[in-house]
């Protein structure tokens, strides 16, 4: 009787079985041995393909920032910035064991920085001097980041008796968890409008004093 056939082991194979493992473990859980082992293979199999696990999980964070969207800068400032974030978060929260990783910077990843380029030049061309433009990226991806790895939801208990009589303005907090998607969604939203609003009347005071 054959054996079954095993797929061939490639680089998209590997990383797909990693990010699985990553999302399942954390970080902590991932290493090339049982990695292996999901895959049905030996460890010395996969470092023909990746020296390291960095090696790897930065492959992977170039698989997830590939659904980031910097092209609404072509149209303007604020759609590219607004759906830059949107997209940024909607990655970042499908993989949030990953965060770590991204957060620590495009370095040398093709996709990241094409990203950052993107979004530099897209404000810099829309008339915001160079250092405006470095501080804006870094602020959205910091109001990104804290967005995608906690939530304010999740943080507190179900059980009403936690805050009954002793918290009197957290009468209702015991319902967070419950609606914690949404709010934590809308929260997001509302932060980013009143980051482009204040941006917004920024760009035309630093317009104004621009030679």
């Amino acid at each position: 009787m054959p054996r079954p056939r095993v797929p061939l082991l490639d680089r998209p194979r590997i990383r797909a079985a990693a990010l699985a493992a990553v999302d399942r473990d954390g970080l902590a859980g991932l290493s090339m041995r049982r990695l292996a082992a999901d895959l049905g293979v030996q460890a010395p199999s996969l470092y023909s393909h990746y020296r390291t696990k960095d090696d790897l999980l930065q492959d992977i964070a170039e698989d997830v920032m590939a659904g980031v969207d910097t092209t609404g800068f072509a149209e303007d400032w604020v759609t590219g910035l607004r759906g830059w974030a949107i997209s940024y978060r909607a990655a970042l929260a499908a993989h949030p064991n990953l965060v770590p990783v991204i957060a620590a910077g495009p370095a040398r990843r093709p996709t990241a920085l094409l990203h950052a380029d993107a979004v530099h030049g897209g404000l810099v061309g829309a008339g915001w001097p160079p250092r405006h433009a470095t501080m804006i990226g870094a602020s959205t991806k910091y109001l990104v980041l804290g967005a995608a790895m906690s939530s304010f939801s999740r943080g507190f208990e179900d059980d009403v008796q936690v805050y009954v009589d002793r918290y009197p303005h957290l009468d209702q907090a015991h319902r967070l968890r419950e609606h914690a998607d949404e709010i934590d969604s809308e929260s997001f939203a509302l932060a980013l409008d009143a980051f482009i609003l204040g941006l917004t009347a920024l760009h035309a005071r630093v317009a104004r004093a621009a030679p």
